[in-house]
């Protein structure tokens, strides 16, 4: 299997202030919620009559796709950790 690394057209993630976790996991957690935020506040702006349609099928179809790959990460990352328990040793 080969696996490519994605480069989503996405806002990069923030510096984590000092002392906090640091991890990629929680940084891609914190890009995926900045992401359906961005979708939901376009949503209600379209809504509210201040912003575009076309604005609001952009954010969220940009929501969409990084929903779909944290699933399939998710997956993965599950099926890894199940693999390596039934590891007989």
């Amino acid at each position: 299997m080969r696996v490519e690394l994605l480069a989503p057209d996405t806002v990069a993630p923030e510096p984590a202030p000092s002392g906090a976790d640091a991890s990629g996991f929680a940084h891609a957690l914190d890009a995926i919620g900045r992401v359906l935020s961005d979708a939901t506040a376009a949503e209600d702006n379209y809504a509210s009559g201040t912003g575009s349609l076309q604005e609001a099928m952009y954010q969220r179809a940009q929501a969409d796709v990084a929903l779909s790959v944290a699933t399939a990460a998710a997956q993965r990352a599950a099926q890894a950790v199940q693999t390596l328990l039934n590891l007989q040793i």
